[in-house]
C-alpha cells in the first residue's frame, strides 16, 4: 500500500510538474525542442516496459505516464513551430534509442534497453540544453526541478529495487537538478 501511495504522488508531482508546461507551450511562452521530447517520449515509454518486465509496478506506473505526456509534449512543440531542428547528432541519438528493443529482444535482458535508453536520454538533453544555455528565460525551470524530485518519490515507488528499474529514474533526476542550476546561472547571468 506504501508504493502505491508513492506512486500516486508521483503521478500527481508529474501533473504538477505538466499541466503549467503544457499550458506554456500552448500560449507560446515556452518553446521546447521538438526533437528533445520525440527522444524522451519514445525512450521513455520503452524503459516502461522494461521496468515492467523487471517487476518495477507502481514505480513503473508514473514513468509509462510520462512517456505518454511527454510523447504529448513532443506534438505540441511541432504544431507550436517550437525550436525543430535537427542536427546529426540528434538524429544519432534517435537512431541508437531505436536499437534498444532489438538489443533487449536479443540479450533476453531489459537492463540492456534501459542502459542504452537512459544515456539516450540523458544525451537528448543536449539540443535542449543547448538552447536554454542561449535562451534561459524560454524554459519553464520549475518544471524541472518538480522533475527531479518525482523521479526521487519514482525510485521509492518501486516495487524491485535492480538496476534495471533505478537506473533511469535516477539518472534522469540528476540530469533535472544539473540543467535546473545552469539555468538559474544563466539567467543570473543575463539579468
Amino acid at each position: 500500500m506504501y508504493k502505491q501511495l508513492l506512486g500516486a504522488i508521483a503521478i500527481g508531482l508529474t501533473i504538477i510538474a505538466y499541466y503549467p508546461y503544457i499550458r506554456s507551450i500552448i500560449q507560446g511562452k515556452t518553446k521546447p525542442h521538438v526533437f528533445s521530447w520525440v527522444i524522451w517520449g519514445t525512450s521513455t515509454c520503452i524503459v516502461f516496459l522494461a521496468q515492467l518486465a523487471d517487476k518495477g509496478g507502481a514505480g513503473a506506473w508514473v514513468i509509462g505516464f510520462s512517456g505518454i505526456i511527454s510523447i504529448y509534449v513532443a506534438f505540441l512543440a511541432y504544431i507550436k513551430r517550437s525550436d525543430s531542428s535537427i542536427t546529426r547528432i540528434d538524429g544519432l541519438f534517435f537512431i541508437v534509442a531505436m536499437t534498444a528493443l532489438p538489443i533487449w529482444y536479443l540479450t533476453s535482458d531489459p537492463l540492456w534497453a534501459v542502459v542504452i535508453l537512459t544515456t539516450v536520454d540523458v544525451l537528448g538533453f543536449a539540443p535542449t540544453f543547448r538552447r536554454s544555455y542561449i535562451l534561459p528565460f524560454e524554459e519553464q525551470l520549475m518544471f524541472y526541478v518538480v522533475m527531479a524530485l518525482r523521479n526521487l518519490v519514482v525510485v521509492s515507488a518501486l516495487e524491485n529495487y535492480s538496476l534495471t528499474t533505478v537506473l533511469f529514474p535516477s539518472t534522469i533526476a540528476v540530469a533535472c537538478l544539473i540543467f535546473s542550476l545552469m539555468v538559474v546561472y544563466r539567467r543570473r547571468v543575463l539579468t
